[in-house]
């Protein structure tokens, strides 16, 4: 790979890369990789083959099944929601 950078952005870069004891190499290497990671696990369209698609369809048009575990999460309050929490 392949690119150029600006110099106030290739300054930003070796600086954010020294104070993370990071080769540059590394540390673009590194960021890029997690932007990437990123960007595919946020994305809202998936492209799968028609058997995936056929799978998954089979399985939401399944009937429900009660989950208790999942009933016991959503009864109980959120720790943010306790009166424990001192309010400012």
């Amino acid at each position: 790979m392949d690119f150029s950078a600006s110099e106030s952005q290739a300054e930003v870069i070796r600086m954010a890369s020294d104070i993370s004891h990071k080769s540059l190499t590394e540390f673009i290497t590194d960021s890029a990789y997690q932007a990437a990671e990123k960007i595919i696990l946020d994305q809202r369209l998936f492209m799968v083959s028609s058997d995936i698609l056929n799978h998954f369809s089979e399985i939401l048009d399944r009937p429900e099944q009660d989950n208790e575990g999942l009933k016991d999460l959503f009864s109980s309050s959120s720790p943010w929601d306790s009166n424990d929490v001192k309010k400012t």
